[in-house]
């Protein structure tokens, strides 16, 4: 199973839209947080037809009202809070947005996979038997936009440049 991860969209729709062909590539879409405006999850929600999104909430989502009320409107968009716990393509998976609290959950044995954002910058790294992976920004703002398809099979990381 192909799992495309992404954080800190920060409304850059440009950027949004330039990444859809590669995360429309994967069966499920994990967000690390940091969407901000409502508008992101629609433009998420109607850009990956039906691909499950699961997202997590950052430290500056705007109108978290307005985002689940907007989610609502799409089945495959599920909305949990500060950290999500799931199990996909025979893994358990953790995320959230702030690293310190990823670092712990990867050291903790209970995750093949942790993922986070907050910090803008890509990084993948093996901790014991858990891949932490930080997809870096959409944003764009610290440095080129990337995003991370995670591969269950392999459990290699890819980090792609927008």
């Amino acid at each position: 199973m192909k799992i495309a991860i992404i954080s800190d969209t920060h409304d850059h729709l440009q950027n949004i839209e330039a990444s859809m062909d590669v995360l429309k590539g994967a069966e499920v879409v994990l967000h690390c947080g940091d969407l901000c405006a409502p508008f992101v999850i629609k433009r998420l929600g109607e850009g990956l037809e039906g691909i499950p999104l699961h997202v997590v909430w950052g430290n500056n989502e705007g109108d978290t009202f307005m985002i689940s009320k907007i989610a609502a409107n799409f089945e495959d968009v599920y909305l949990h809070g500060e950290l999500a716990e799931l199990d996909l393509g025979g893994l358990r998976i953790a995320v959230n947005h702030y690293p310190r609290i990823a670092q712990g959950l990867a050291r903790s044995g209970l995750y093949d996979l942790v993922c986070y954002g907050h910090d803008h910058t890509a990084h993948t790294e093996i901790v014991g038997d858990c891949t932490l992976v930080n997809p870096g920004e959409i944003l764009g703002m610290n440095g080129p936009s990337t995003l991370a398809i995670f591969d269950t099979e392999t459990r290699e990381v890819e980090h792609i440049e927008i």
